[in-house]
């Protein structure tokens, strides 16, 4: 019992992590996956806003010499953080419970003086028993909750924020509660706010709930605004030495350079996420949608009874603790808020830092939840089994949904491209969530194909991306430097927030794309992926030089001269598909399923059934939900 009760926090991070290991990605998965692997392993340049604190300590703790691949230990990271995060979590529950003092656990003596349930525990004990018991199950929630649990299967920025809010939550709590003479906890909250400002913006969203402390407690005057200096002379040098890894990695010029931060233009416009703010605040329709569907899925984040003890929790602290309700209720609303006013696709992982705040209420509806049923003359065992009832049944609920443990099919897809390209080829395409951002990794860090150039096409929009690219592949833009040298002109007002001329930017960048195709089609084959053909293409805004045309071939199409047959080898890559399906593997399955049928009805064009049998085999055989066209399979019987 003494054990549990000095190290309750840390041997619940512990089964977290067992639990979050059984449901590790093997490898890549979608969106940022492989980008951020690479820069990590690398010591590269991530996307805005750059995340040095993630990229410097994922480098110096991947050196550890583990028999796994370094994907693997990657990922085998974000579980490390994510169940770190839950030990930081509990510490600041344990301490708003201890400070709070809650109506404790009154346990009625049965006849014969006996007490029900506790034995010889006194009402002090059982109040602490509580207290631990709702801690516990609060961490739980929260590290069962679909959106936390989802970040620790993979590499990514998100693992390592869960454990600093964790930290700067506590330390905001410790500064309200400590000794009033002493400075250094604010100072220890700047510290830590400066990592977390220095791995993602997102901590911005813990301010209310720190200002809402300090002023609450220091009010305004000349003693709060020397505490508040000495926390800005914690934090500012520490955000500014971390941010400084930026333009100094860049000016060594690294394969993956995003940005290119070498100097204070292309820095300031990186660290501030120029490119992505004009998805934030963007629409109030926007804001209403996400917020609608935040809404609707917020229950089973929880396995939908945890959102019974979060309401407990509410009436509780409204009823009993009304500062701290108003304070949780304020930093809550304005996590959720702030987050559904930007719009973008994958914007679950935003929601976090309001999900940590929920299950505060959480925690103090397993106490209010636990004191009710003592004062029942229950059992303390039945009691204490009721509460981990709500944990137990998350956990059930949310298994299936965030396990990641058989996912191969963005690894297998990025090979099957890049292994079925002839060498030297060039592919264009703007799959980053399935294949682009994985390519990063297979090429740069386990040096597969990459002879092989994948060329982003929305990064053609972007002025550093040239440098990354006459740096990594200079024969693929020797040959057009009049048109980068054009375009570069044209977008850099835009860059810089002057007046623009729209026409002229599309235009320059349209003359890139084509260009890149007649100054390299004598010397590499040329791929397009099979979205700028079904998008693209079919609306004006891509085209061909004169005398080419597309051929399907494998999981891409083909640039050839002419209109004759170009043949194909058989089709022998293996894509492994996992049992659970989501809005990208369903997208890989669909599109290598569409490419094979393109290939088919291409050989029935040149009145090759044979050659056509081979490809619709092998979608039936390993897309079997896939729709062949009912025309298609009429020509072949």
């Amino acid at each position: 019992m003494k054990i549990i009760k000095k190290y309750y926090a840390a041997l619940t991070a512990l089964f977290v992590f067992i639990i979050y290991f059984s449901t590790l990605a093997p490898g890549i998965v979608e969106i940022d996956s492989g980008e951020l692997a690479t820069v990590q392993i690398t010591l590269g340049i991530a996307h805005p806003t750059g995340y040095p604190l993630f990229t410097l300590i994922g480098y110096l703790l991947l050196k550890i010499p583990l028999p796994f691949t370094a994907i693997y230990k990657a990922n085998l990271l974000s579980a490390v953080w994510c169940a770190l995060g839950i030990f930081s979590f509990m510490k600041s529950v344990s301490l708003l419970l201890e400070k709070n003092n809650f109506q404790k656990p009154v346990h009625k003596k049965r006849k014969g003086g006996k007490n029900s349930g506790t034995g010889d525990l006194s009402s002090g004990i059982a109040t602490e028993y509580s207290r631990i018991i709702s801690t516990i199950c609060a961490g739980l929630m929260l590290a069962f909750n679909r959106t936390y649990w989802s970040q620790s299967t993979s590499v990514e920025v998100y693992p390592l924020q869960t454990f600093l809010i964790g930290i700067i939550l506590y330390t905001a709590l410790a500064a309200y509660y400590r000794d009033e003479n002493k400075k250094t906890g604010w100072s220890l909250f700047g510290f830590f706010l400066a990592l977390g400002f220095s791995n993602h913006m997102t901590t911005l969203l813990l301010l209310p709930f720190a200002a809402i402390l300090f002023f609450q407690k220091e009010k305004l005057n000349r003693s709060s605004l020397i505490k508040i200096f000495y926390s800005l002379a914690a934090f500012i040098p520490v955000l500014v030495l971390l941010y400084m890894y930026l333009p100094l990695r860049a000016s060594g010029n690294p394969a993956m350079n995003w940005g290119n931060p070498v100097s204070f233009e292309n820095f300031f416009r990186h660290v501030s996420g120029r490119q992505y703010q004009v998805w934030l605040f963007s629409s109030l329709d926007a804001a209403k949608k996400h917020l609608g569907q935040f809404l609707a899925e917020f229950p089973a984040e929880y396995g939908y009874i945890g959102l019974i003890a979060g309401l407990t929790g509410i009436i509780y602290l409204f009823r009993s603790f009304k500062k701290l309700f108003y304070l949780l209720t304020v930093s809550f609303l304005f996590a959720v808020l702030y987050t559904v006013n930007y719009d973008i696709a994958d914007l679950d992982s935003y929601f976090i830092t309001a999900f940590m705040f929920f299950t505060f209420f959480i925690a103090f509806g397993f106490v209010r939840i636990f004191t009710f049923l003592s004062r029942k003359s229950l059992p303390l065992s039945l009691v204490t089994s009721f509460i981990f009832l709500f944990p137990l049944l998350t956990l059930v609920l949310n298994y299936e949904d965030v396990d990641e443990s058989r996912v191969f099919c963005f690894e297998d897809y990025t090979r099957a491209i890049l292994g079925n390209t002839e060498m030297n080829s060039i592919v264009f395409s703007y799959q980053w969530d399935y294949f682009v951002s994985a390519s990063y990794y297979i090429q740069q860090v386990e040096n597969y194909r990459k002879d092989v150039t994948v060329i982003d096409k929305e990064l053609l929009r972007r002025s550093w991306y040239y440098n990354q690219l006459k740096r990594n592949h200079p024969d693929v833009t020797a040959g057009i430097s009049n048109e980068i040298n054009n375009f570069l002109s044209a977008v850099e007002p835009f860059e810089r927030n002057e007046a623009f001329d729209p026409s002229l930017i599309e235009n320059c960048y349209r003359s890139v794309m084509t260009n890149l195709i007649t100054s390299n089609i004598d010397t590499r084959n040329y791929y397009i992926g099979p979205e700028l053909f079904q998008n693209e293409m079919q609306h004006g805004e891509f085209s061909l030089p004169a005398g080419f045309q597309i051929v399907p071939e494998f999981l891409l199409f083909k640039v050839v001269r002419g209109t004759g047959y170009v043949p194909a080898p058989d089709p022998n890559f293996m894509i492994r598909m996992p049992e659970k399906k989501n809005h990208y593997t369903e997208f890989i399955a669909n599109i290598a399923a569409e490419m094979l049928t393109y290939r088919a009805a291409y050989e029935l064009q040149f009145n090759k059934p044979d050659r056509a049998r081979i490809y619709i085999s092998k979608v039936q055989k390993d897309f079997p939900e896939y729709q062949i066209p009912y025309n298609l399979l009429l020509k072949l019987k």
